[in-house]
């Protein structure tokens, strides 16, 4: 059975036509090979005996496809996944033995998958395997399952098993047997989860992603709590002992990350060059994979996501295992992700499960998680509590009760955001460490929105942007009260010039300065120049949120969008 769009539009053709039985696989799938059509959803049947269903991206599909062509094999899809299934027939075919066909099959495809696998002759035996993409086992009791996530179980179970790549096992409902690489049966730890720490509710919001900007608050205390014993700081909590030695020698730091995790590996590179006098490269990872980079000793690589699964985030980790690194530290927000096993010390964020796709309190706390590393690799440089490190220590435990301030402005950010819901571009500006923010803010609004939204420095105005600027053209200026608050003034005033709509945020107590916007956000409070990215990054998340509801557009799950990237 399968339907496109919603999950909803399934349920209506199940409630007509229910199925029964006590084994299946169903997979949502977000188009890559062929359209959203129904022909090309999961799952894919190959000679009414073999059915899969399949996430990741199989890159040498087309010749396998051709292959199959000349040996008189139809493909009723446009997908790369029913190339698998046809795949597996044959080498089942072959007299192999079931398992033996599908190892057989996975030596054919190159490329992401997690896969599993029906076959009608063993009605009892659900088979799968792994390589790049997410794939977890839920143990049940007289019952089994498989995910690419422990987080869609937990109603079901909390007790997983996480597969390694290459892993092909066999699920029945009271046996789970896993092959290795190299043909061993071999066995995995099993990790319990606490599902009385996980919500998947909305709690009578509205929508997830309003729900998850108001946990913020609580997700900055929970964050301190990694580093604060008996109310003071210990920052020695923030990182297994084993990385004292290792890290206390960094000399450079490389980020690598994608998207809103990249925005964050940028913050951090104003923040450790500003504060600690450290040299820091940041590069999304589908770049920096695919050319050759010199890495100058004692190099630590920092591997941000939120989901520990990103595609071209995890590969650049594990490529670089091959590499001079002096070590690999993931900040991730899944403590049974690929990415936190794969690294050598890691930093899981505090944010808690995030439901909705554009991601909000799980970038705040890398943000949070980078400041912590930030002060963790400042702790390590001096004996004594030096002036720096006082003053960011003081700076960081304000932060949930700024955020606060700042969700109390919703009413005032909605007003604002109903003047926008007519517009098809819009501007973002901001300077130093607000300037990664501004990147964060346009995407938010590009991701939930569809309104093209770009972010450039203020000081890049004049080298080509200010030609965008007219009186349909709104511009989002993100104002700090630090030294270069009359850079920025300049920089409105040429927008203010050319008839541009302005929207600034920033501290009431020098709102007044600007006195030609039409609308101001004003923050009554003053904001540390050092947690500015954190706390400025609010009000842009609610500005997008407010202005997607207004649009009616789907908030927590966007067009063409996912959660977790797990594809190239």
């Amino acid at each position: 059975m399968r339907a496109c769009g919603k999950i909803i539009n399934l349920q209506t053709k199940l409630d007509h036509t229910p199925l029964t039985g006590n084994i299946g696989i169903s997979h949502t799938r977000w188009a890559t090979h062929g359209k959203p059509i129904e022909s090309n959803a999961h799952p894919h049947i190959a000679a009414d005996q073999i059915a899969i269903v399949h996430n990741g991206i199989i890159e040498n599909y087309h010749h396998l496809r051709q292959d199959l062509n000349q040996k008189g094999i139809s493909l009723s899809s446009d997908t790369d996944t029913e190339v698998i299934a046809h795949l597996i027939q044959q080498n089942t075919s072959a007299h192999r033995p079931f398992i033996e066909a599908v190892k057989a099959t996975t030596k054919q495809l190159q490329g992401a998958y997690a896969i599993a696998i029906l076959q009608k002759d063993d009605p009892t035996t659900l088979t799968i395997c792994k390589h790049g993409s997410p794939l977890v086992i839920g143990l049940g009791i007289n019952e089994n399952f498989v995910a690419s996530d422990a987080l869609s179980l937990i109603p079901v179970t909390h007790r997983f098993i996480y597969l390694d790549d290459g892993d092909i096992a066999t699920l029945t409902k009271d046996k789970v047997t896993i092959i290795d690489k190299n043909g061993h049966t071999v066995s995995h730890d099993v990790v319990e989860l606490n599902p009385q720490t996980i919500s998947h509710q909305k709690d009578g919001y509205k929508h997830y992603m309003r729900k998850e900007i108001d946990e913020q608050p609580t997700a900055f205390q929970n964050t301190l709590k990694l580093v604060t014993q008996n109310n003071s700081f210990n920052l020695d909590q923030l990182l297994a002992q084993s990385a004292k030695t290792i890290i206390k020698s960094a000399q450079r730091v490389q980020i690598v990350a994608c998207g809103t995790s990249y925005h964050a590996g940028l913050v951090a590179k104003y923040w450790l060059e500003q504060y600690l006098q450290i040299p820091v490269d940041v590069e999304i990872a589908s770049e920096i994979r695919y050319r050759e980079h010199p890495i100058m000793a004692n190099t630590l690589l920092v591997v941000i996501s939120q989901s520990g699964e990103t595609a071209d985030t995890l590969s650049a980790l594990k490529d670089a295992k091959s590499k001079p690194y002096l070590a690999t530290l993931a900040i991730c927000n899944v403590k049974t992700s690929n990415m936190v096993r794969h690294a050598d010390f890691t930093i899981i964020t505090s944010a808690g499960p995030e439901i909705g796709v554009a991601s909000t309190k799980a970038f705040t706390t890398q943000l949070m998680s980078l400041y912590l590393l930030m002060c963790y690799l400042e702790a390590e440089k001096t004996p004594t509590l030096s002036p720096t490190l006082k003053h960011l220590q003081k700076d960081i435990q304000q932060c949930a009760l700024l955020a606060d301030k700042i969700l109390s402005l919703a009413d005032k950010i909605e007003a604002i955001a109903q003047h926008f819901t007519d517009k098809k571009n819009a501007l973002f500006l901001a300077r130093g460490t607000l300037y990664p923010i501004a990147l964060e803010g346009a995407l938010k609004l590009k991701e939930i929105s569809y309104i093209n939204a770009q972010a450039y420095p203020g000081g890049e105005l004049k080298h080509g942007p200010i030609a965008l600027i007219d009186q349909e053209m709104p511009v989002i200026a993100v104002v700090a009260n630090n030294h270069l608050l009359d850079k920025v003034k300049a920089n409105l005033q040429e927008v203010h010039a050319r008839g541009g709509e302005l929207i600034v945020i920033t501290e009431k107590s020098i709102a007044q300065q600007f006195g030609f916007t039409e609308h101001v956000i004003e923050i009554d409070a003053h904001i540390p120049e050092s947690i500015a990215p954190i706390i400025y990054t609010i009000p842009l998340q609610l500005f997008a949120y407010f202005v997607a509801v207004a649009k009616g557009t789907d908030v927590d799950q966007p067009r063409n969008l996912a959660k977790s990237v797990t594809v190239e």
